[in-house]
């Protein structure tokens, strides 16, 4: 075992640096502007498959970094993804970051609509933050609540579809990330059945420290 690596930023430093040697090694070589989070991603999960799975919409990485930038809020669907954000990163930017899942009128609604308390969350994330980040990291209902939302006009700042499963995963990103496409909204998705609340996080970390030049741990404080 080694231990010369004990402190967090040469943790992190050191984990970068094997995650590039290895995508090297198996010839990936990643798009500049997708590369801090694709890294990112890989160093949260220790899964390369991200490399290949991770989809982005045409400049949807540096719009998101710019609306960060902008002070844009980030809601998620999960309060698990809302844990894992960057606070200090938030603050700089003056970022709202919300989620609507545990509020007790979201319960109520979804009961009484007959529809999951992911979905109602993304209306009223429309109806509070219309123009915000949308970060998903469990819920395809979710996502397909978002589509819906496109059709009647919303566009969020960026959509990040990355939930994880077995039901509807899969098809709910498509359906997303299609409507990304058809509509001119940034989007970052995983597709297939991997993601997770994690995943969302560390895209929305990846974007906040890129857009604050941050990646190296050092500029965060860290040793």
């Amino acid at each position: 075992m080694n231990t010369r690596h004990t402190l967090p930023g040469d943790i992190e430093r050191t984990s970068m640096s094997i995650i590039a040697a290895e995508l090297a090694e198996r010839g990936i070589i990643l798009p500049p502007e997708q590369e801090a989070v694709v890294k990112r991603v890989i160093h949260t999960t220790a899964d390369f498959d991200y490399a290949s799975s991770l989809r982005f919409t045409p400049g949807a990485a540096e719009l998101g970094q710019a609306a960060l930038q902008r002070g844009v809020p980030i809601v998620t669907d999960t309060n698990m993804a809302r844990a894992g954000i960057s606070k200090p990163s938030l603050e700089a930017f003056g970022c709202t970051l919300r989620c609507f899942m545990a509020e007790p009128e979201v319960a109520r609604l979804a009961r009484e609509r007959g529809l999951t308390r992911a979905a109602v969350s993304m209306e009223r994330a429309a109806q509070e933050y219309p123009g915000a980040i949308l970060a998903v990291g469990n819920a395809p209902t979710a996502l397909l609540r978002i589509a819906e939302l496109m059709e009647e006009g919303l566009r969020p700042a960026l959509v990040i579809a990355v939930p994880v499963g077995f039901v509807n995963v899969v098809e709910s990103k498509e359906i997303l990330f299609a409507a990304c496409e058809t509509r001119g909204v940034p989007a970052i998705a995983a597709m297939g059945r991997k993601g997770g609340s994690n995943v969302a996080a560390a895209i929305c970390n990846a974007l906040l420290y890129a857009a604050a030049k941050t990646l190296d741990p050092a500029a965060r404080g860290w040793q």
